[in-house]
């Protein structure tokens, strides 16, 4: 309650304002949008291919007819590009992977996709290998300073292969010093992976379990042994170790046995702070495998409405325009996977958004609309903008992130992926209950879905964001009609060339929820807010660090 009176509080004045003028988001406009973006023309939008074109060339166009102003990358002219290149790794591996450990003299040999899911190093090498290195079961693998908890407690990781728990040490009881069962990114798989980095460990193996993962072995074996990207980075040792893996719950179990130690037993204790490395007496592990890696160039879209009295300070709308291009057939043929939902319609948000600011007087603050690339890839699009931002992230006041806003009419509440402690969420709680809406919050905070969008690459820099999520409460059917066409989408087209336009959506529901943003970012952009991190929140300490840049 003392966070809504917050959020209400702070913007009281503005929100009664906004909400009387607002501009009206069109849906027919919305689906003009959908039907070219997710047309077989533009062939599914994958980066660096025709459809990239495609899509970029028409975003551009609308950025420009809507009257918006270039904002991507500086040219030699000192003028700005419509687009930000985003130089991208691309890491496959290539020949069979030979992996496996040896306990107490006997070696037993993992197969790829089956007892263990290697990923293609990101490290610009031509080959991986491990011979014989230690094994240390690291608990959770968490150093999380600001809740007095280390499960390294000074173990020197260099040289050693780290086994480590998915999600955090609070999942199992649902209490303790993570908040319970919603994850913190410290549960992530891809923070276990940066921890180990950053300490020098060779590699990691983090143990798959179906429910805190919130996900089966078959997503992790799909997602983890075919082409893998990332941005491309300085130092990528610094944030990839040489071996980045998965392996069954049913191998751990087993690798712990033959080691004389008891599996079950040391996941109880890791979920304590008190949990210390436990090595496992006389395994090793080894690997060899080639990779092939090269660099692609995508592109970022970024148009801006510059402030008229803090141009410096910006509020981000941001979306990805990327999905799966073409891909293996379906059962009718179909090849292309359009990504209609997912996220064309983002796309269209962001642009009526941006129509809908150039039909008011510009505000104080600069406002940037960004469509970034290569989502389905690992938020890569967004996670270069953040570490070479267009415009200081010190002085971003907020990220608003459009993903896949359902087709099935308005719906009484609305949602964010995952729940951030974060003023914005807050403001978007008041800003709904004006309306006569409320808010709903993530059923499964567990999933970790709060870092599975382009806001996260945002919110791990320190600036507040978050992504708007359409509600199921439908005004038409209830939540019984809204979680009913929610399964239907996820069971027959979500990821799948199914993903289509159609005629007879109900596009008003979308409008509705982009007309909340529109007013968050209209407050945000003609006041002195700051939006905070709250207390408990990962995020906050890293904001903080730059408080003296905003006044």
């Amino acid at each position: 309650m003392k966070r809504l009176l917050l959020a209400t509080a702070l913007l009281a004045a503005p929100m009664l304002a906004q909400a009387a003028d607002a501009p009206k988001i069109d849906p027919a406009k919305l689906s003009a949008h959908i039907k070219v973006l997710s047309s077989d023309e533009f062939e599914g939008r994958g980066p660096a291919t025709a459809g990239e074109k495609k899509a970029v060339g028409y975003i551009v166009d609308q950025m420009k007819a809507i009257g918006l102003t270039p904002a991507g990358d500086l040219q030699k002219d000192g003028k700005r590009a419509w687009t930000q290149n985003v130089p991208l790794g691309k890491f496959e591996i290539t020949g069979p992977v030979s992996a496996g450990v040896t306990v107490g003299g006997d070696r037993q040999t993992w197969t790829q996709g089956e007892q263990i899911a290697v990923r293609a190093a990101m490290t610009n090498v031509d080959a991986v290998s491990i011979k014989d290195a230690p094994i240390v079961f690291v608990g959770y693998g968490v150093k999380a300073p600001e809740r007095n908890w280390d499960d390294f407690k000074s173990l020197d990781v260099k040289g050693k292969i780290l086994v480590v728990l998915i999600n955090d040490p609070d999942f199992e009881t649902g209490s303790g010093d993570f908040g319970g069962k919603a994850m913190t990114y410290y549960g992530r798989w891809t923070y276990k992976y940066e921890e180990a980095a950053r300490l020098g460990a060779a590699g990691v193996l983090i143990v798959h379990e179906t429910a805190p993962a919130s996900y089966g072995w078959n997503t992790v074996k799909n997602s983890n042994t075919n082409v893998m990207f990332d941005i491309v980075r300085k130092a990528p040792a610094k944030q990839h170790p040489s071996l980045e893996a998965w392996i069954q719950r049913d191998t751990a179990v087993a690798l712990f046995k033959k080691a004389g130690l008891d599996f079950d037993a040391l996941k109880t204790q890791a979920q304590s702070r008190d949990f210390k490395p436990v090595a496992l007496p006389g395994a090793t592990f080894s690997a060899d495998y080639k990779v092939k890696h090269e660099t692609i160039v995508s592109k970022n879209i970024a148009g801006r409405i510059v402030g008229t009295k803090y141009p410096n300070e910006t509020v981000i709308y941001s979306g990805h325009w990327d999905h799966l291009g073409v891909g293996a057939p379906d059962a009718r043929g179909d090849k292309i996977y359009n990504g209609a939902v997912d996220n064309a319609d983002g796309i269209a948000g962001i642009l009526e958004l941006a129509r809908a600011f150039k039909s008011r007087p510009a505000p104080q603050r600069s406002i940037l609309f960004l469509a970034v690339t290569a989502e389905e890839k690992g938020l890569l699009g967004s996670e270069y903008y953040g570490a070479n931002p267009l415009f200081p992230l010190a002085t971003t006041v907020g990220d608003i992130n459009i993903d896949a806003l359902s087709a099935a009419g308005p719906a009484k509440d609305v949602g964010t992926s995952g729940d951030g402690k974060v003023d914005l969420q807050d403001m978007l709680v008041a800003k709904a209950k004006l309306h006569g809406r409320y808010f709903t919050p993530d059923p499964a905070p567990q999933a970790g879905h709060f870092y599975r969008s382009d806001h996260f690459p945002f919110a791990k820099r320190g600036v507040p964001a978050i992504s708007i999520g359409s509600g199921n409460d439908l005004y038409k059917g209830g939540k019984e009609a809204g979680e009913k066409a929610e399964a239907d989408y996820t069971d027959n087209r979500y990821h799948q060339p199914a993903d289509e336009w159609r005629a007879d959506w109900d596009l008003s529901g979308q409008a509705m929820d982009l007309g909340l943003v529109y007013e968050i970012g209209a407050d945000l952009a003609n006041s002195r807010v700051w939006p905070k991190w709250q207390a408990g929140s990962e995020f906050k300490a890293l904001r903080d660090k730059t408080s003296a840049q905003r006044k």
